[in-house]
C-alpha cells in the first residue's frame, strides 16, 4: 500500500463544518491542522475528532482565540491517529479558513 500526502480545505467556516473523513478501512495521521481568521475582529475556534468506532467527539481545542489576521495551528509537532471514517470538524464564530495536512493509508 502506498502512503498518500493529502490536504484538506475549508474556506469561509462559521458553523460545525467536517475538514476531513478518514476513508474506510485505512488509518490516516493528522499531521498538521492550522486556523486563519479572516474577519475583521478576534474569533473562538473549535476543533473536534469524532471517533466512529467510539461514537464519541473529543476537543483538540475549544472555544480558542484567534486575533483578526492571525493563526492558529492547532496540531504542529505532534500528530493525531485518526481510525477508519474518524472526522475532523472545525467550527467558528467567525470566518475562519482551515487546512489540514494528512497521511492516508498508513495500515500495514
Amino acid at each position: 500500500m502506498a502512503n498518500d500526502f493529502k490536504n484538506a480545505q475549508a474556506v469561509g467556516v462559521t458553523s460545525v463544518t467536517t475538514i476531513y473523513t478518514a476513508p474506510a478501512a485505512k488509518t490516516s495521521i493528522l499531521l498538521e491542522l492550522d486556523i486563519a481568521n479572516t474577519a475583521q475582529n478576534v474569533v473562538e475556534a473549535s476543533v473536534e475528532i469524532f471517533d466512529t468506532s467510539a461514537s464519541t467527539d473529543a476537543f483538540l481545542v475549544k472555544n480558542a482565540p484567534v486575533p483578526a489576521g492571525g493563526t492558529l495551528q492547532v496540531v504542529s509537532g505532534q500528530k493525531v491517529i485518526l481510525e477508519a471514517t474518524d472526522i475532523v470538524k472545525v467550527t467558528a464564530t467567525g470566518a475562519v479558513d482551515v487546512v489540514a495536512a494528512i497521511l492516508e493509508d498508513v495500515n500495514s
